[in-house]
């Protein structure tokens, strides 16, 4: 008997698959480039670099300023599928220090100022740096590839 559940099976899987990396590289970027823009715009260097300093970071003014930048261009780079493996690298390590530095101590749930949304983003980034920018990227189209 075969398995009614099975993804496999679904049409939507073929027509779709190339969709995928798109959609997830968007929604990715876009909420690496507007933290980065947010970043940069209300608080400014200054702000972050007080914030990282008051973490204990070494060097909080070059850390904000290369904080800023991981997101904004990284988030940019995600969206548009560019550099697409290192863009994803480099946000991951973002998302990898907040959980760990910021988030993992208030628990799980976002409204506590948990890890919850941050672990999603970790994930997202690992997924995509794996999985490459897929089809519809400048990657793909520039460089013939799909990572």
């Amino acid at each position: 008997m075969k398995n009614m559940l099975s993804c496999m099976d679904c049409a939507c899987v073929g027509r779709c698959v190339d969709v995928a990396p798109l959609v997830l590289r968007i929604a990715t970027g876009l909420v690496f480039f507007t933290h980065g823009y947010m970043k940069l715009t209300t608080q400014g260097v200054p702000g972050v670099s007080g914030f990282l300093g008051s973490l204990g970071f070494p060097a909080p003014d070059a850390f904000a300023m290369i904080l800023i930048a991981v997101e904004l261009l990284g988030g940019a780079a995600l969206i548009f599928g560019l550099f697409t493996h290192w863009a994803a690298k480099l946000t991951g390590i973002v998302a990898l220090v907040a959980l760990l530095v910021v988030h993992i101590d208030k628990g799980f749930f976002v409204q506590a100022g948990g890890y919850e949304f941050v672990l999603l983003l970790l994930a997202a980034t690992i997924s995509i740096m794996i999985t490459g920018a897929g089809k519809y990227s400048l990657d793909y189209h520039l460089f013939k590839k799909n990572a």
